[in-house]
């Protein structure tokens, strides 16, 4: 199933329906080639209809989120973003605390821990949304000069 028949899919069952502008938002979300803030979203969905809010982008964003089609990364500057499952696939998000840089990974290492996080304390880790700082390789290396 598409994003956007997931999307309308789960509106209709909770009574919503898509509208126009939920519809802009959501096709600016496909045009992103990677994590997007709400301000880069907005001026994105500004270029193609001035009549979208921020709230409007926001509310969506929320509602995707809900409805589990997207992944958000907070990174160290505090500036949350976003990005469509279906055009990322699932993976992991290694946050660099050092540079800030953000890196995708297999999600597959991950599934070991997400099993044992289960077994021992029965907590379900939402493996697609996972984040973890730490410091890259170009950070340790200038932390041990």
């Amino acid at each position: 199933m598409s994003c956007e028949s997931a999307f309308i899919q789960a509106l209709r069952e909770r009574g919503m329906r898509l509208t126009p502008q939920r519809e802009m938002v959501l096709a600016v979300m496909h045009d992103l080639t990677g994590h997007a803030t709400v301000e880069d979203i907005y001026r994105r969905v500004q270029e193609r209809s001035a009549a979208v809010d921020i709230s409007t982008v926001y509310r969506t964003l929320e509602l995707l989120q809900t409805f589990d089609l997207l992944v958000t990364l907070d990174v160290p500057d505090g500036q949350r973003r976003y990005a469509l499952v279906s055009t990322h696939g699932e993976h992991v998000h290694l946050v660099c605390q050092g540079c800030g840089r953000q890196m995708h990974a297999d999600l597959a290492p991950f599934e070991a821990l997400a099993e044992q996080v289960a077994v021992r304390y029965g907590f379900a880790l939402a493996t697609a949304h996972l984040s973890l700082p730490g410091l890259c390789a170009a950070c340790q290396e200038a932390g041990a000069r």
